[in-house]
């Protein structure tokens, strides 16, 4: 089986990252896929939720939840499909609290995270056999500080793990400044 185009984008918060990336794929020839990671906690989250739906509902994308466990979406997928997963960042920290209602969450298990760390790569790389193009949205996010929480520590850490196995596994890697797309490695197809 043939792998897919992979393309990683992350930059700042409302840094064109996903507008960016939608245009992209909507450019290509196929089925439009845009798999969520975000959950409406707040009324922030609903609003940033609503805005995206509407910025893709005239390009027909199918849309699907899937805050945890991203290989639940792989049934769904077909051959040749234009993959948007947004956003990795909201995916770890939605798999960090996996757990938490019980008081305890996955980020203070031995082991949990890394685990989840393992799936995902697993996943990604399944999901590049099925796709035409996988784009992975992330966020930078947490710039060096004197000193953070363990629990923000751990965040931080595990964003920066996958930040650098996604650009090794990308074919093309942007980072979204003001609008502007920065390539690091690759070319824009």
């Amino acid at each position: 089986m043939v792998r897919g185009a992979i393309t990683f984008i992350s930059g700042g918060a409302r840094s064109g990252k996903s507008a960016y990336a939608e245009k992209m794929l909507v450019s290509e020839r196929g089925r439009l896929i845009y798999i969520a990671s975000g959950v409406a906690f707040d009324q922030e989250m609903q609003e940033r939720i609503s805005k995206h739906r509407q910025d893709r509902k005239d390009a027909q994308w199918l849309t699907i939840e899937q805050p945890t466990n991203l290989h639940l979406a792989l049934p769904q997928l077909q051959e040749g499909d234009l993959i948007l997963w947004d956003c990795m960042t909201t995916w770890l920290a939605n798999e960090m609290y996996e757990g938490f209602e019980n008081g305890n969450p996955c980020w203070q298990r031995s082991g949990c995270l890394a685990q989840k760390q393992q799936q995902l790569m697993k996943t990604l790389a399944e999901i590049s056999e099925i796709a035409a193009h996988l784009v992975i949205v992330s966020n930078e996010v947490l710039d060096e500080w004197p000193h953070y929480e363990e629990e923000t520590e751990v965040y931080r850490r595990a964003i920066g793990e996958l930040h650098q196995q996604l650009v090794q596994f990308s074919d093309t890697a942007i980072e979204m400044d003001h609008g502007l797309p920065l390539i690091w490695k690759g070319e824009l197809r």
